[in-house]
């Protein structure tokens, strides 16, 4: 099957593909091992092409029951239970190998039409666990179907999820006391767009996109090529763009892509399964429905398509229906986007005066809400009003000084133009708001000349507020713990610190905490005597002996006095993920050390105390146990960075390991950013695993430097330096490691994942440290990316030479060592395109350098398949042990007999 356009996938004849430079050529790179049994059956590891099995010990940890530990962070609206959404583990590449259609980005499962990641990452079942004793309520899910994208009904007394059945995914509704659980849809979902269900206030119906009936047949591709595929660009506009691996090609994949997109909208009521359609069919991709389901805000995708952008810019409507489909207001109108519009100064996807930025349903079910940039008129140099003082507010006063000012308005039923009224007006720019449960305050975050402010309005009386914070170069926001909700933009940066925090770096001074509302939504949660919480974490310049800190501060809204309530202890990590009632009088808050795996508990706020609710367990202590180490490398020109290296749980002091550098840079303009992104590590956190964690390689004896190395230069052209930077880099942690004993330099790999295979590529065409190499779903050849890569902003035209001098595929005779490649055949990101791989194999291959290449079907951009994983890592450590661990060394023949053993099969 080619590369070209895959529409659709097929299971492939062969479970790996796989290309390689000639066993004689990989014998003459290591002369003194050949015929050396152990590293016979490495090579005939890497020649295999099927799927194979790593070293047992590594097998374990990547196959590690993980996902049987418990982290409480779904709460119910009412807070009285947690959700645990429950998986089988690692998902079999029999689930990725299913036919599925790409149309422009959209993966689709054409067989049970929706989305192909319901398919693939379903989960075995739900769990609902009490809040305050931790005891668990199993919910009865389907047989033969996975289960995903669970919803909380408003009063926390249901759960709506998604049954996904082979053919079709239907809705199931829960009891949370009990965990009985029913259908309520007869007609399938199209879960292609829309790939959840939403309630109504009162819990009585759910709102969902159904399969239209009668449903029309699939569209047959004609049996010739009526014509060729056309491209035409006339209208001289500027449109650079990243590489897209998915683009529609043809009318017919246009029309495909409508038939598995177009679904009917409904109203399901959930005792009688009554079903109420709204409107005609349509694309829809998206729905918000109102708390009493009486309007619903769509969004639908219309035609035309696009061959050369994917399906997030075609065009799009947003209205308002009543219940019978009738369109009662035109929200937005957005056109296809394939060029960049220059004359737009705000660029591409940002809000023009006039649009309706962050339009929500109130939360008393009284209309919606929206922001809106107060008219010129109003604030210009001859408006009456120009010159008028600002409103009072309590805590400091300040101004916007020149610049934009919004407003916030209220959109009323039936949504005319002239059916809205302004509930407040504020200094500057408003970056989001939120409200209290019955409406009557609102509480707004504004950004001023690089400060952040939070203020509580009475909505009876606009004209006075109080400050709830301030705070210098700081993002205001508002935050819903728990349910992955949340508005505006991040916490976080340098900030003015008050004397309680002195010692403190940088401060993150808190997102104030919401919860949802009883008409659901998300509105602040108030206690009970008019306070508010805020919720941060204090990070410290000296974070190797101080780690971060986090906090909840009580804010009384009437006078704006400040009162810490909550600071995690100094010797643990804490995570706080609900809080319990509005008075914050009981929290629930994860917590972990280097040595205490993480565990949620009940937080009694008032007297200090814990009670562990849940029970996790250490599912690798052969990676937990293995030493770790923080160590500070200074390159040649003095720039400082941090390497964290992981050795043998045995390991003897003084003892020289093979080792292995993993590395992901990134860009700063001086060391002060640098250390400004270091400063938030916190050195109390549990060690943590994935399936590609490299620092698994010490079980096999090796020492592991996994760091981030810095490329320092001016704005914008910080990749001018990309490749001094990067030699000055290696030399300095390789010279380091060696000054203290860990390595043998004499033998070293390298490698990296997606920018840090590219990296891991550009240090073995610059450098002559390495024996091997590994480098994934990577890119070589920065031609292939002439737009614009990472942070470099320059295309390939205005920066060329910094583009060759970063592509190593340009200076493939220069490499020194042994490079293992491997790519995911569907990799979607649009910076490493498997082509680039495949040009790279061919011009080693054309050098007579040590090379391969594993291809990896059904993949994206990071293998997920358990067959893939596993036979990564044995791809890796038999790669390591001809090229790294023996190099220029024969094995006793006890080790050649261990090493010979036939992999154990896959756990």
């Amino acid at each position: 099957m080619t590369r070209a356009r895959p529409l659709l996938r097929l299971a492939y004849p062969c479970a790996v593909l796989a290309l390689f430079t000639l066993p004689g050529a990989a014998q003459q790179a290591n002369p003194a091992v050949q015929g050396n049994p152990a590293l016979d059956a490495a090579r005939a590891v890497l020649a295999t092409e099927t799927y194979v099995a790593p070293p047992p010990a590594i097998a374990r940890l990547v196959a590690a029951p993980r996902h049987l530990n418990v982290s409480l962070t779904q709460p119910s609206p009412d807070r009285k239970r947690f959700l645990k959404e429950e998986s089988e583990g690692l998902p079999p590449v029999s689930l990725f190998g299913q036919p599925h259609y790409y149309f422009a980005g959209l993966q689709v499962d054409p067989t049970a039409y929706r989305e192909r990641r319901l398919t693939t990452r379903g989960g075995s079942g739900l769990q609902l666990i009490d809040a305050t004793t931790g005891v668990t309520t199993s919910v009865q899910t389907p047989n033969g179907a996975s289960v995903s994208n669970p919803v909380w009904s408003p009063d926390g007394a249901q759960l709506a999820f998604l049954a996904n059945f082979e053919a079709a995914t239907h809705v199931y509704v829960a009891d949370a006391a009990t965990g009985r659980a029913r259908q309520v849809t007869r007609t399938p979902l199209l879960a292609t767009l829309v790939t959840r269900v939403d309630w109504t206030a009162d819990g009585g119906s759910i709102v969902a996109v159904l399969l239209p009936e009668p449903r029309g047949p699939v569209p047959a591709r004609p049996a010739v090529a009526v014509g060729p595929q056309v491209r035409l660009w006339m209208d001289s506009l500027e449109s650079p763009q990243r590489n897209w691996w998915s683009l529609l090609q043809d009318p017919y994949e246009q029309d495909l892509m409508e038939h598995y997109t177009t679904g009917q909208l409904a109203l399901i009521d959930v005792r009688s399964r009554a079903v109420t359609r709204i409107g005609q069919p349509a694309m829809i991709t998206a729905v918000d429905a109102s708390p009493r389901g009486r309007y619903f805000r769509v969004t639908t995708m219309r035609r035309p398509f696009s061959y050369v952008v994917q399906y997030s810019n075609f065009g799009r409507v947003e209205e308002l229906w009543d219940g019978e489909g009738k369109v009662v207001a035109e929200i937005e109108d957005r056109p296809l986007r394939e060029a960049r519009d220059t004359t737009d100064d705000n660029g591409p996807g940002t809000n023009r005066d006039g649009a309706k930025r962050g339009l929500a349903w109130m939360p008393d079910g009284n209309g919606m809400y929206f922001l809106e940039p107060v008219p010129r008129a109003r604030r210009g140099a001859d408006s009456a009003d120009a010159d008028a003082p600002a409103p009072a507010a309590r805590g400091g006063t300040g101004t916007n000084g020149p610049g934009r000012a919004d407003r916030l308005v209220q959109w009323l039923p039936p949504f005319g133009p002239e059916n809205t009224r302004v509930l407040y007006t504020g200094e500057g720019s408003i970056s989001s708001v939120l409200f209290s449960d019955d409406a009557t305050t609102v509480f707004v975050a504004t950004s001023r000349s690089g400060t952040g402010e939070l203020f509580a309005v009475n909505l009876a009386q606009p004209e006075t507020r109080t400050r709830i914070l301030r705070q210098r170069a700081w993002t205001p926001s508002f935050s819903v713990i728990g349910t992955g909700g949340g508005f505006g933009g991040g916490g976080g940066g340098r900030g003015v610190v008050g004397a309680d925090d002195s010692l403190a770096f940088y401060h993150n001074p808190g997102a104030m905490l919401g919860r949802r509302g009883t008409m659901g939504g998300s509105v602040a949660m108030v206690s009970s005597d008019g306070a508010v919480f805020l919720r941060g974490t204090r990070y410290f310049k000296e974070w190797m002996n101080q780690p971060p800190l986090v906090f909840v501060d009580r804010v009384e809204i009437a006078t704006g006095a400040r009162a810490r309530v909550y600071e995690s202890a100094p010797n643990e990590s804490a995570t706080l993920t609900a809080a319990l009632d509005d008075d914050f009088t009981r929290a629930v808050v994860i917590r972990e050390t280097p040595d205490m795996v993480p565990n949620s508990y009940l937080l009694d706020v008032t007297a200090g105390s814990y009670t562990k609710l849940t029970d996790n367990a250490d599912r690798m202590p052969e990676f937990t146990s293995a030493i770790r180490k923080r160590i500070f490398v200074t390159r040649a020109d003095g720039i400082k960075f941090l390497v964290k290296l992981t050795l043998p749980a045995d390991y003897q002091a003084g003892t020289r390991l093979p080792g292995m550098l993993w590395l992901y840079p990134y860009e700063y303009t001086d060391q002060a950013g640098y250390d400004r992104r270091i400063r938030t590590e916190d050195i109390n956190s549990f060690p943590n695993g994935g399936t590609r964690t490299i620092e698994y390689l010490v079980t096999q004896g090796y020492a592991v430097a996994n760091f981030n190395p810095p490329i320092i230069g001016d704005q914008g052209r910080m990749n001018d330096s990309y490749v001094p930077d990067l030699r000055m880099n290696l030399a300095a942690v390789i010279d380091e490691l060696d000054r203290h004993g860990y390595i043998d330099r004499n033998r070293l790999a390298i490698g990296g994942h997606s920018y840090g295979a590219f990296s891991t590529a550009n240090a073995m065409v610059q450098t002559p440290f390495f024996k091997a190499g590994i480098a994934g779903d990577g890119m070589y050849n920065r031609t292939l990316t002439p737009n614009g890569f990472q942070s470099e902003r320059r295309d390939l035209w205005s920066g060329q030479r910094t583009y060759l001098e970063m592509s190593p595929m340009l200076f493939a005779e220069r490499l020194q060592g042994a490079l293992l490649m491997y790519h995911s055949m569907e990799d979607q990101n649009t910076g490493t395109d498997l082509i680039s791989s495949i040009r790279m194999m061919q011009a080693l291959r054309a050098h007579g350098k040590t090379a391969s290449l594993f291809m990896y079907p059904y993949e994206d951009h990071g293998p997920a398949a358990r067959e893939t994983l596993l036979d990564l890592w044995a791809r890796w450590t038999a790669w390591l042990d001809i090229y790294v661990k023996h190099a220029g060394e024969s094995l006793s023949k006890k080790d050649a007999v261990i090493a010979a053993e036939p992999a154990e099969p896959s756990p």
